[in-house]
């Protein structure tokens, strides 16, 4: 039994799949599959179950998944240690980003941080922020881009980059468009566009909407803020963004919505065990967004 085997069983078992266990790990789906055969065969166990499409554990993989787990945690802690009394940092970081939100600071600090530290690999990973969120929570992110509403999850240490209120972003011929703002309420009078559930501005809209005994009108969601926009500024509806989102189109004028206690938060997050790796990065992205 080697750590190779133990990171390839986790690896499988996460995936359901040999062939992306394969591609997360860098080898051949036949060499993930021989590694874990002789896994099995050192331990007298099966420990997948290969009979169905989806590979599935066995009762002895389920019961040996979590020890695998810890095994390779402690001795990436043991790397960490050993890194930190010799001044060292290798490794890898997994970064989580808002699907379709272009930072530039976010991709001056990585480019800052490659240059500091070549060796370290970078893996992005794009999602919704609650799915972030649980994925710096269970440990498969380091740091997490991420919007949230009202304040930083809790539980999780966190970079607020901004904290802004709603705005209704409309064509310069919209009737809202001269408005100085707009309630929440009359907002219902027309079709919005807004992000999915799951990210932050649709939470602080959700949440602001549910306060004032209504429910909002979306009638188009979609995943990055500028296709909210450019829908917007075609005619289709009235687009929920905040500021900053909003000011990134010249085709649209931008009016706060009123009465809106709970700002949108958007935030680096990760967890309260930082590791070597995170330690190298923080300080590069607390520079490129002006924060110390």
């Amino acid at each position: 039994m080697d750590l190779r085997q133990l990171e390839y069983f986790v690896a499988v078992a996460e995936e359901a799949n040999f062939t992306r266990a394969a591609d997360r790990v860098h080898i051949t789906q036949s060499g993930v599959s021989a590694q874990i055969r002789q896994f099995e065969r050192e331990l007298g166990a099966d420990l997948f179950d290969r009979s169905a499409r989806m590979v599935r554990l066995t009762p002895a993989g389920a019961a040996a998944l979590p020890h695998a787990r810890a095994a390779l945690a402690a001795a990436q802690a043991i790397r960490h240690a050993c890194d930190d009394v010799n001044g060292l940092v290798r490794g890898r970081l997994r970064l989580g980003m808002i699907t379709g939100c272009t930072v530039t600071p976010l991709f001056d600090a990585l480019a800052a941080f490659h240059r500091r530290y070549p060796r370290i690999e970078i893996a992005l990973a794009e999602d919704n922020s609650d799915v972030l969120i649980e994925s710096v929570r269970a440990g498969v992110c380091d740091i997490a881009l991420v919007g949230s509403a009202g304040g930083p999850p809790e539980g999780l240490r966190s970079l607020t980059i901004l904290s802004e209120g709603l705005v209704a972003a409309v064509p310069p011929d919209h009737p809202l468009a001269e408005q100085q703002s707009v309630a929440l309420r009359r907002l219902s009078a027309y079709p919005l566009i807004c992000l999915p559930v799951g990210t932050g501005i649709r939470s602080v809209l959700d949440q602001a909407c549910a306060a004032a005994g209504m429910r909002p009108a979306v009638a188009l969601e979609a995943t990055a803020p500028a296709a909210v926009a450019d829908l917007a500024a075609r005619g289709l509806g009235v687009a929920i963004l905040s500021a900053s989102m909003a000011a990134g189109h010249e085709g649209l004028r931008a009016v706060p919505v009123e009465k809106i206690e709970i700002p949108a938060l958007l935030a680096l997050v990760w967890r309260k065990e930082e590791s070597t790796v995170l330690r190298a990065l923080l300080p590069h992205c607390r520079h490129a967004f002006g924060l110390g």
